[in-house]
């Protein structure tokens, strides 16, 4: 990939700075989504093709690993890497930002997701 810059605020936005890929790691992350029809039933409406393209980004950077889970049809389960994982606590520090500064925002399903809101 070809960075713009050396900054490494600018090299990780571009890797995961879009909103599309956010929602997705969100997903993954905390909600223990794995499967693509999971995935897209984000209440944000992901389109399909953004869905796949985001998936392959991820893919690509190491972030997540994709296995099959079905054999019927060949179907995929998309899990977090260990690097993937280790941006779950800036994750959790945008949720804590937007918890504190942003006026009625809302935890979707707060009883299955993984948050950290201290």
């Amino acid at each position: 990939m070809n960075r713009r810059s050396d900054c490494p605020i600018t090299c990780t936005l571009d890797l995961i700075g879009d909103k599309w890929t956010l929602v997705v790691l969100r997903d993954l992350l905390f909600f223990n989504k794995t499967k693509f029809d999971e995935l897209l039933e984000s209440p944000e409406k992901i389109s399909t093709s953004v869905l796949t393209d985001r998936l392959h980004k991820l893919e690509r950077a190491g972030l997540i690993e994709k296995s099959p889970y079905s054999t019927h049809r060949l179907r995929m389960r998309y899990t977090p890497t260990e690097r993937g994982r280790t941006l779950t606590p800036v994750l959790n520090e945008i949720v804590k930002w937007g918890r504190r500064n942003l006026k009625d925002t809302v935890i979707f399903d707060r009883d299955s997701a993984q948050y950290d809101e201290e």
